[in-house]
């Protein structure tokens, strides 16, 4: 088994979910967790991850990295921060309803960046039943995704691109009145170069924690 390997199967095998793995410059190796919702965790109770979670991680990310001879000089275990990366179709499901900023791999009327609020893109004959947006997400993903962008109007999504290159993303207005027009971006998952949430801070439960000056996060040194 390789190292990377190593390091998914370590943090899922502790209940936390991986979010991201990056080796940094001057050996750097920085590993990016997350708490899985549901899941019960030692401490108080919090939806993000906290120092300890950060400790525990790094403890035995040592001792595993060690055994498959891995080559870095420091190990940083943290949180995801405010704006979390979005890397795989799972999170979409996971976050719907959120604010999030995306940037396509191709341009699309002119620009590559978005920002708006996720939503699974309804299918063509959806039921009529309702539920969370995540259970929504897990019925309909098949059948891509939808951001109701921010800022938008009419005029401003007309504007164009050239042709060629284009992504393959749908742009229309969706009328709610004729004073308010509603922008909304059709796209699939593999059109997707990056996504990340935005931070929003409303002082209510967990994107009240913008105001702390930084995100939990372990350095551990490399144990010899």
């Amino acid at each position: 088994m390789n190292w990377q390997a190593a390091i998914e199967r370590t943090v899922t095998g502790l209940g936390y979910e991986l979010v991201e793995v990056e080796r940094a410059a001057r050996g750097l190796l920085r590993v990016t967790i997350d708490r899985v919702p549901g899941q019960v965790y030692p401490g108080p109770e919090s939806e993000s991850v906290t120092v300890d979670d950060c400790e525990a991680v790094t403890r035995q990310l040592q001792y595993v990295l060690e055994v498959e001879n891995a080559d870095y000089a420091r190990l940083e275990v943290s949180s995801p921060g405010l704006d979390r990366p979005l890397k795989r179709e799972a999170d979409y499901v996971r976050f719907a309803g959120e604010l999030v900023e995306i940037t396509l791999k191709l341009p699309f009327q002119g620009r590559r960046k978005y920002r708006g609020v996720l939503q699974p893109r309804p299918a063509p004959q959806s039921g009529a039943g309702e539920g969370s947006a995540a259970e929504e997400a897990v019925a309909v993903a098949p059948a891509g995704w939808r951001l109701v962008l921010q800022d938008e109007t009419p005029a401003a999504a007309r504007k164009g691109g050239s042709k060629a290159g284009r992504s393959n993303a749908k742009a229309r207005a969706k009328t709610v009145d004729e004073e308010a027009p509603v922008q909304v971006l059709d796209f699939a998952f593999d059109e997707v170069r990056e996504a990340r949430l935005v931070p929003v801070v409303d002082f209510k439960g967990r994107r009240a924690r913008a105001a702390q000056p930084q995100e939990p996060q372990q350095d551990g040194g490399r144990t010899e």
